[in-house]
């Protein structure tokens, strides 16, 4: 359940398209690799994780990190 005071994940907005851009998903803190057009970022275990901007859009993401 979410309350009023959550930000919410930005279904519509665009994603950043700067290099190095960060936003948050599922908890996690993602980083666009300005030479391969994908985020980056760390799984639940640590591991490296990759994945691209049409995934970020269905997954949920917002410019700030969430509880």
């Amino acid at each position: 359940m979410t309350t009023a005071t959550e930000p919410q994940p930005l279904q519509t907005a665009e994603l950043p398209t700067t290099p190095c851009s960060v936003v948050w998903s599922r908890g996690h803190a993602y980083v666009l690799e300005g030479f391969r057009a994908r985020w980056v970022g760390r799984d639940d275990r640590g591991r490296p994780h990759a994945i691209s901007g049409a995934e970020m859009q269905r997954r949920g993401w917002t410019l700030t990190r969430t509880a």
